[in-house]
């Protein structure tokens, strides 16, 4: 059954486009994230996902059609206001530090200080406290805060990356292909903890080119096609099978397997190979 929603989207696009001078990057695409819920995001290269993560980040205004935080129509300006608003966005490149331990990571642009002005200091204990405490909250078990970032998996980076947006007020959550570069293992761990932070109440929009991925976690399954809508289904509506046909192209597709079959298979009689002759 279709759920029902009785309060305001987090965050909700209605008819959004987006134009680079001529090029059209996105054309009336909507979709709504909803608290408890992860709304997928699908599509292949050049389908719009990177604009419309840069639009739902503050990165990039939109030019048509409206976008609502919590039921109020307003216009991102930056990704400082868009963080403010409650709205933490992991990109694919996580943006951290290798050679800096994972607790100075955690708390990266947003250090808590300690003591009297001019002697004021990093509060070092205390964030190394809270990144063990809040990366155990999330069922993440490091083996110590203080070795380098740079030393984690690609999973496991992921996945402080998604404890830091919970522990600093996020109530959206944007992954940006977090298992795209990841094996079969780590995608499984990454997946566990974005069901976490849907089951800590926070709306999480997975951008992802992985339909099996996306059907394990989501709830709602938005696809993207050359900037425009190619389908939208709540997880009731589509089964993965379906799902991974028109993210393949569908009806496309078929049209293509049908071209790369034999010639006899396709009713067309084959073309003998010419023979030359070769002179003594």
């Amino acid at each position: 059954m279709t759920p029902t929603h009785h309060r305001a989207a987090l965050v909700e696009l209605s008819g959004v486009g987006k134009r680079y001078g001529t090029a059209r990057a996105l054309h009336d695409v909507s979709l709504a994230v909803h608290a408890g819920e992860i709304t997928c995001v699908l599509g292949d290269n050049g389908a719009g996902k990177s604009t419309l993560i840069k639009i739902i980040a503050g990165l990039h205004q939109h030019d048509g059609g409206t976008l609502s935080l919590d039921g109020e129509a307003t216009r991102l300006a930056s990704p400082r206001e868009a963080l403010d608003r409650g709205i933490a966005t992991v990109h694919q490149d996580l943006a951290v530090v290798p050679l800096m331990p994972v607790w100075r990571n955690f708390f990266l642009g947003s250090e808590p200080r300690k003591g009297i002005a001019p002697f004021r200091r990093m509060d070092v204990d205390h964030m190394r406290r809270t990144t063990r405490a809040e990366l155990l909250r999330m069922g993440i078990d490091l083996r110590d805060v203080d070795q380098p970032i740079g030393t984690l998996s690609g999973g496991e980076r992921q996945c402080v990356a998604i404890a830091r947006a919970v522990y600093f007020g996020a109530k959206v959550l944007v992954l940006d292909e977090p298992t795209a570069a990841l094996g079969v293992k780590q995608s499984g761990v990454v997946l566990r903890y974005v069901a976490a932070a849907r089951d800590q109440g926070l709306g999480v929009v997975f951008i992802t080119h992985n339909p099996h991925h996306a059907y394990l976690v989501g709830d709602c399954f938005v696809l993207l096609k050359r900037g425009t809508m190619a389908g939208n289904h709540t997880r009731d509506e589509i089964t993965l099978d379906e799902l991974t046909r028109q993210m393949a192209g569908g009806n496309e597709l078929d049209d293509l397997r049908h071209e790369l079959r034999p010639a006899e298979q396709r009713g067309e009689p084959r073309e003998r190979p010419r023979r030359t002759r070769t002179r003594p």
